[in-house]
């Protein structure tokens, strides 16, 4: 699963577009882009319909780390060059979820420009320190008392 929750997946799987900010050389987030994602199995795929030279896709390869947000849902990420990614069920993933979209914006998501960007989601995870050896997921929390409840229970499910 990639370190994702089941919950996670069909989640992030079910959304149309989620915010996607990598991380700067310095560790700050770059703004975010909305981009579409798609689930293959227990994997999470973006593709940058730019290619290799878009924007978003190139900072993402500059430390491999960034942020993805969705509604109330935000996970800390790696983005990840697959070397075993089934681009044909990756292409077949993008026109069922977006073919109602128009063929030209799918076509452009599984043309070869856009296969040569293709990223795999992983979500990051950090041993707690408590000992115990169990992960735990790492992101931000707001520092409001609303936010931290919501992250305290994501944190300890």
């Amino acid at each position: 699963m990639r370190n994702w929750t089941a919950d996670d997946l069909d989640t992030i799987g079910a959304t149309a577009e989620v915010d996607v900010a990598p991380l700067r050389p310095d560790g700050s987030l770059r703004p975010s882009t909305p981009i579409w994602i798609v689930r293959v199995g227990d994997d999470l795929y973006v593709r940058s319909y730019r290619g290799r030279r878009g924007s978003w896709f190139h900072h993402a390869l500059q430390r491999h780390e960034g942020r993805i947000r969705t509604g109330a849902l935000q996970r800390d990420v790696i983005f990840e060059e697959p070397d075993d990614a089934d681009d044909r069920a990756i292409d077949e993933a993008y026109r069922t979820k977006y073919g109602r979209s128009g063929g030209g914006y799918v076509d452009a998501m599984v043309s070869p420009n856009a296969r040569a960007a293709t990223l795999r989601l992983v979500a990051r995870l950090s041993t707690r320190g408590d000992g115990s050896g169990r992960q735990q997921r790492t992101f931000r929390c707001r520092a409001n008392v609303w936010w931290l409840r919501t992250c305290d229970r994501a944190l300890h499910r």
